[in-house]
C-alpha cells in the first residue's frame, strides 16, 4: 500500500521534544486516527506534517515530498478555529476562502470555483445558512463551515484536529460522513481524537505517549497494555475497560502549549 506520510527517526517539539526518534508510515487513501493523552504531541505532529514546525531530528516526508512543498496539497482544519467577534463574514464568504490557495486572495471566483464552494456547502448541509454571519452560528455549525472551507480547497490530504469534539449530534454525524466520503474518493484523512471508538473505526492508528509512538491497525495498537502504557496508568487498572481509561472526548487538548 502506498504511503502518504513517511517518518524515520523523527524528533519534534517546540522548546522540548514531545516525540522522539519515531519511525512510522501513514497509508495513502485511508483514515488514520492519532490518539494519546494531553501533551503527548498530537497537534504538534500535525503542525510538522503541514510544515508549520521543522523536525528537530530525523526525516519527515509528506505526499512524496517535504511538508512545506506538500502544503498546497493539504487541507488543514483546526479545532475551534478562532474568529474575531463581529467579523462580518457570511458562511458562503468563509467557505469561498478555501479557493484562495488556487485563485489568490480576494480575487473574483470563476464559475468552477463557485461550483466547488456550492458543492462543499451542500455536503456539509450549510446551504440554508449561506447568508448567515459566523457570529450567528452555533459551535457545531461553525465547525461545519470550516470543514466545508477545507473541502472547497484543492487537496489530496485532509488533516483535522479533533473535528468531532464537543459537537452537537447532527454536526458530528455530518462531519463523520464526510470523513468517510473523502477516503472513499481516495483522499488521505488524518484526524486527532480522544475517543477510543473513533480510533477503532479508523483504518490506521498512531498512538502517542511518553515521547513514543506506536503505529498500525487499530486491533494491533489499541490493546489494553499499550493504552495503559501511553496513558501512564500502570497495572493497577486490570479490570477497567479500555474506554474507561481514556479522558472524556470533550476534554480540550493542550498540545499547542507544550
Amino acid at each position: 500500500m502506498p504511503s502518504a506520510v513517511v517518518a524515520s527517526g523523527l524528533t519534534i517539539g517546540h522548546d522540548r521534544p514531545v516525540l522522539r526518534r519515531a519511525t512510522f508510515t501513514i497509508p495513502a487513501g485511508k483514515l488514520t486516527a492519532v490518539i494519546g493523552p494531553n501533551g503527548s504531541g498530537k497537534s504538534t505532529l500535525l503542525h510538522a506534517m503541514v510544515g508549520l514546525l521543522s523536525p528537530q531530528a530525523g526525516r519527515l516526508e509528506v505526499l512524496g515530498t517535504s511538508p512545506l512543498q506538500a502544503r498546497s496539497m493539504i487541507s488543514y482544519v483546526l479545532q475551534n478555529m478562532a474568529t474575531l467577534p463581529g467579523t462580518p463574514l457570511s458562511v458562503r464568504e468563509t467557505v469561498s476562502m478555501g479557493r484562495y490557495s488556487t485563485t489568490g486572495a480576494f480575487r473574483p471566483l470563476r464559475s468552477a470555483d463557485r461550483e466547488r464552494v456550492q458543492r462543499a456547502m451542500a455536503e456539509m448541509d450549510l446551504l440554508p445558512l449561506a447568508r448567515r454571519h459566523l457570529s450567528e452560528l452555533s459551535g457545531g455549525q461553525r465547525q461545519r463551515v470550516f470543514v466545508a472551507q477545507g473541502l472547497a480547497q484543492d487537496h489530496h490530504m485532509l488533516i483535522m484536529d479533533e473535528p468531532l469534539t464537543g459537537l452537537d449530534l447532527p454536526s458530528a454525524e455530518t462531519i463523520d460522513r464526510i470523513i468517510h466520503a473523502e477516503t472513499a474518493r481516495g483522499c488521505t484523512v488524518i484526524l486527532t481524537t480522544h475517543d477510543l471508538d473513533e480510533a477503532r473505526a479508523a483504518d490506521h492508528v498512531l498512538l502517542l505517549g511518553q515521547g513514543e509512538l506506536v503505529a498500525g491497525a487499530p486491533s494491533q495498537v489499541l490493546t489494553m497494555d499499550r493504552l495503559q502504557q501511553a496513558y501512564r496508568l500502570g497495572a493497577h487498572h486490570p479490570s477497567a475497560s479500555a474506554a474507561a481509561l481514556l479522558p472524556s472526548p470533550h476534554h480540550h487538548d493542550e498540545d499547542d502549549h507544550e
